[in-house]
């Protein structure tokens, strides 16, 4: 926001607004406003109700960052507002320009195409193209539990810190904030056996003093003294924006974090080492893989455009993982639609407001989905045509009758 405000407010003279989970704007300052940045889910909310909502139908450019995440656990919320959006722009007859900002794609053809997008506006660079070139190393551990698996990729990064990146600021991605405290831990025995374990220390002793006494957390006053921070939900406000403060200006080298940290601040990094590349969900109870758009998100803060010249990562897994990470880092994926599970809802919602009120408005409705992109595209690759549509829309009604029967 501050980099927005910046560039857009400052050097333009636009009038922006911050629609997040932090910050809600008045109705008075969304009327005045010339620049929204919204989160996908306060965008669904405010423009449901479009038709007694002029800020929305005023929309004339919509800029989707990360849309690669149709298929995460956001995506169908993100396809929704983007369909919402074309839909209201068919319907108030008012041109809506569309820029979706990806990763490299396998299928991008099919998400421009529901974008509205032609040949001349679509732009799918290899992976390997990138403002600042990123040397990636992925190492493979055995281990079949994973706790001590976890323990023994500690000495490895300590290892790649000394040899990639001994001075310059590095992100260390865990899963856990539990792995967060032990990860800091260890790397904080390593240096102390190599006889220097304030290595990663960058200011006078006066000054980090004064840093202690406005810690809260315990464990992070701990590990500040050996210039390794923390970062993670359980830490407060002050003490979270103290320690990306301390990183940001190199007062501390390393940084042990979540993964979240990855969407939410840009902090530079010259290497960013993922220790793991599963977490615990709580819904399966079992460990599961991180998407692959949530490692590339992690790597990506290796190497800045705004910071550095070249960036390092550094990837530890499981062993029998490591083909699969080697594959697909390197090459496009395909992006499918991930609103089949909870089109129900979507739906309920559209009915609420009067968009969808019988069966004919709800395959009118689908239509304007990727999800009906893919399905189209799928049927056709089944007739052996890929122009192939089903003039019935047969896997439109099978779903939507599944729909209707949570509904």
């Amino acid at each position: 926001m501050t980099d927005w405000r910046k560039r857009l407010v400052s050097q333009l003279g636009k009038k922006m607004v911050e629609m997040t989970g932090d910050y809600t704007p008045d109705l008075m300052a969304l009327l005045s406003a010339d620049i929204i940045i919204s989160t996908p889910e306060k965008w669904d909310g405010i423009s449901r109700n479009w038709h007694s909502r002029s800020y929305v139908t005023k929309v004339g450019l919509m800029i989707l960052d990360e849309i690669h995440l149709l298929g995460a656990d956001r995506g169908p919320i993100l396809e929704v507002i983007v369909s919402r959006m074309r839909y209201i722009s068919s319907q108030t007859e008012r041109s809506v320009r569309f820029v979706g900002l990806s990763t490299a794609l396998a299928n991008a053809h099919n998400l421009a195409d529901w974008l509205g997008v032609d040949e001349n506006g679509l732009f799918n660079f290899k992976p390997s193209v990138r403002p600042v070139p990123l040397e990636v190393h992925i190492q493979g551990y055995p281990g079949k539990f994973y706790c001590p698996r976890m323990n023994s990729m500690n000495k490895p990064a300590y290892a790649a810190i000394c040899t990639h990146s001994p001075t310059k600021p590095v992100l260390i991605f865990v899963s856990s904030r539990r792995q967060t405290r032990l990860t800091a831990l260890d790397l904080i025995q390593f240096a102390a056996s190599d006889e220097h374990p304030r290595q990663f220390i960058n200011m006078p002793e006066d000054a980090l003093q004064m840093v202690l006494s406005q810690v809260t957390d315990q464990n992070l006053k701990h590990t500040l003294q050996f210039g390794i921070g923390l970062h993670h939900a359980g830490l407060n406000d002050k003490d979270r924006s103290l320690v990306e403060e301390l990183f940001a200006n190199n007062k501390i080298q390393v940084l042990v974090c979540t993964s979240t940290l990855a969407w939410g601040v840009n902090l530079p990094a010259h290497l960013v080492i993922i220790k793991g590349t599963e977490y615990y969900d709580g819904k399966a109870k079992r460990y599961v893989d991180f998407p692959i758009t949530d490692i590339l998100q992690m790597m990506g803060r290796a190497g800045r455009p705004q910071y550095d010249q070249h960036g390092k990562a550094v990837i530890l897994v499981h062993e029998p993982k490591k083909s699969f990470y080697k594959k697909f880092l390197y090459e496009p994926f395909p992006v499918e639609s991930s609103l089949r599970e909870q089109l129900h809802d979507h739906i309920n919602a559209e009915i609420v407001t009067g968009t969808i009120c019988h069966k004919e408005d709800a395959v009118h409705y689908l239509t304007w989905t990727y999800l009906f992109r893919r399905l189209v595209w799928f049927d056709g690759l089944r007739a052996g045509n890929l122009a192939f549509v089903a003039p019935n829309f047969p896997s439109c009604i099978n779903l939507l009758d599944a729909c209707f029967s949570f509904c």
